[in-house]
């Protein structure tokens, strides 16, 4: 028994000296990175943005691929099904923290760890160029004159531009039919066909079409304006009641599944952090349209938590919810 017992602490001992090993030496082969929207929308934007300045720093490369679907339900449980060995990176945007209250998932982002809450998108309302809207005011003016009838884009119960109209008619009478899209890629596509009359989307997707005419932003969901497009109204101008909300928007963030070592998340979130902060990155999200935020830890957990709040309440004040926020034990903001 004496014998059997050495034997099994030699063993114990020298699979904790490989783990070790292993994880000293991580990043040791390529990662996977796995983007939970399809191409051309903010998420893949932003991620392909990023990831470039990450290999420089782990020296190593991040294959990235679009697992899109299910309002980033697909992506993510993707992620979830994988080993927890810090070689799966999910990148996300907000979408998971309304999965449980939407009936999409049982799960949201306390199901992963936050490596790096990267930016915030900016939310512009947009129109097509030759459309007869040349005013926010006049765009909820005909809403409301006409409820029911104009046509948003979305990409989903969770999506940005959906959570954006359920804050917008927690507030105001914003009665409109629902397009639903895979992205904002086919969104913006259909916006320009006159497909549908206009779309909540984030500027860093739409910049370039607003910058050359094929678009018009009547409105930024902020309290101020922006000093890039300084003729371009804060949505806090027509409707105050948003300004406690502000500033609101789509988040892009990089995860791991939560049971990662600690050791690798370590490495991760340095990495990240640093990446961010090149000045490449930074010039990346200034000509994008997006804001820095860089956030790991405790910071991160506090970000998504109370974006979570404002968001579900927004949406259950809006009607938008069937069951209340405090079922799920989500705190008013």
């Amino acid at each position: 028994m004496k014998n059997l017992t050495t034997a099994s602490a030699t063993i114990s001992a020298a699979a904790m000296l490989m783990a070790g090993t292993v994880f000293a030496d991580y990043p040791s082969r390529n990662i996977q990175g796995t983007i939970q929207w399809g191409a051309g929308g903010s998420t893949d934007v932003i991620a392909r943005g990023l990831t470039p300045h990450v290999e420089e720093i782990l020296g190593k490369t991040i294959i990235l691929t679009n697992r899109p679907g299910g309002t980033g339900v697909i992506g993510t449980n993707h992620v979830l099904n994988q080993r927890a060995d810090g070689y799966h990176i999910l990148y996300g945007a907000e979408n998971p923290q309304l999965f449980p209250l939407l009936g999409l998932a049982d799960f949201d982002y306390s199901a992963l760890h936050p490596v790096n809450i990267t930016s915030v998108d900016i939310v512009v309302f947009v129109v097509p160029a030759n459309s007869p809207f040349e005013t926010m005011e006049e765009l909820v003016a005909h809403v409301q004159a006409n409820p029911g009838t104009l046509r948003m884009g979305n990409q989903g119960a969770a999506s940005l531009a959906a959570t954006t109209h359920a804050l917008v008619g927690s507030l105001i009478d914003f009665d409109v039919r629902h397009v639903t899209f895979a992205g904002e890629g086919p969104g913006i596509s259909a916006l320009q066909g006159g497909h549908i009359d206009f779309m909540p989307s984030s500027l860093s997707s739409t910049r370039e079409y607003i910058n050359a005419g094929r678009l018009r932003a009547l409105a930024v969901l902020d309290a101020q304006r922006l000093e890039a497009y300084p003729d371009m109204p804060a949505l806090t101008e027509l409707i105050p009641g948003l300004e406690p909300y502000m500033p609101y928007g789509s988040f892009k963030g990089a995860y791991v599944h939560k049971d990662t070592p600690d050791h690798i998340k370590a490495i991760l979130e340095a990495a990240y952090a640093e990446a961010v902060e090149t000045e490449g990155f930074q010039r990346f999200l200034e000509n994008v349209g997006a804001t820095p935020l860089n956030l790991s830890g405790e910071a991160a957990q506090e970000y998504l938590q109370r974006w979570q709040s404002i968001t579900a309440w927004a949406m259950y004040e809006a009607g938008s919810l069937d069951q209340s926020p405090e079922e799920f034990a989500i705190r008013r903001p």
